[in-house]
């Protein structure tokens, strides 16, 4: 199977798949390769400034987020999606408990 940690052939409520710990960045991977990147986060806290060398999908399931793309922010609420591109600075950070689907897509050679 490619997607793992992760049930097969059942309707999911992804939000439910991970828990929030107090103080925490929980994330549960449910596909990492060299095309594609698929995780599952929970923010009781935020996770500073990076990079990524594919395009990010960030898509809310649960609670408020504010993400942060080259110095610029954004509030992310459940059902919202967001493209952090590639190579860009960025952030995300819990306003108050979060919990989003990640979806990154690399490009071939980086």
């Amino acid at each position: 199977m490619i997607l793992k940690n992760i049930s097969h052939s059942e309707v999911l409520n992804l939000k439910d798949s991970v828990a929030y710990a107090e103080g925490q960045v929980v994330s549960k991977t449910l596909i990492q390769n060299n095309g594609v990147g698929i995780t599952l986060f929970a923010f009781a806290e935020g996770i500073s400034t990076h990079e990524s060398k594919g395009d990010a999908l960030v898509t809310a399931l649960d609670g408020t987020g504010k993400i942060t793309i080259a110095g610029k922010d954004f509030i992310l609420k459940a059902g919202e999606s967001i493209v952090m591109p590639a190579n860009t600075p960025h952030a995300v950070f819990g306003e108050e408990n979060f919990k989003m689907l990640l979806v990154v897509a690399f490009p071939e050679k980086f």
